[in-house]
């Protein structure tokens, strides 16, 4: 076999390689942070890809970015219509129905969250923001994404149970110190 005949056939086998893992979902670099194309804009992630549900209540940071216009009025995950001016938010880990703070790292602004749909698909990013949400914490259209801590608040269990998160756990000590009335028990 001669040496462009070899070099043919392993162009098509990569070739395959690729159209295969394209058309099954599955991303060149998932686990690179903040991956980027050849083209300098941010890896995309199938949505058939799913991501673990984490229950942990744990805070998390990373990006976030927010809803394009077009998505106004378009079911969510969880059934209702996306409203531009509401707290919902996206995320691909976090179970529907969890309250969360998100706080942007750059601005200090914080806000609270419903999660009830799935997104972002690009790599690195943790959270999609509703438009009012954004601007609230201080992330413009023309930034596009901020670096943000998202703590949960109340993470909704399996069998219809609430876990406290992390968020929810250091207000709970918060009220605790500030109380003027003695623990229960006493």
């Amino acid at each position: 076999m001669s040496f462009t005949t070899r070099c043919s056939k392993l162009g098509m086998v990569a070739m395959a390689a690729s159209f295969a893992a394209a058309t099954c979902g599955l991303t060149a670099q998932a686990d690179a942070p903040n991956a980027l194309t050849s083209s300098g804009s941010p890896q995309r992630i199938s949505p058939q890809v799913k991501a673990p549900i984490d229950r942990s209540g744990k805070k998390r940071v990373g990006k976030a970015s927010f809803y394009a216009h077009m998505f106004a009025g378009r079911k969510m995950a969880d059934g209702k219509q996306m409203d531009p001016q509401q707290d919902n938010a996206a995320s691909r880990t976090l179970p529907l129905g969890t309250t969360a703070k998100v706080t942007n790292l750059d601005t200090g602004k914080s806000a609270l969250v419903t999660i009830q749909d799935r997104g972002p698909y690009v790599d690195g990013r943790i959270v999609d923001l509703s438009p009012s949400t954004a601007r609230e914490i201080g992330l413009s259209h023309h930034q596009g994404v901020a670096r943000v801590e998202v703590s949960p608040l109340a993470v909704p269990l399996p069998h219809g149970g609430v876990k406290l998160g992390a968020a929810g756990q250091a207000t709970l000590a918060r009220s605790d110190r500030a109380s003027p009335f003695p623990p229960v028990g006493w």
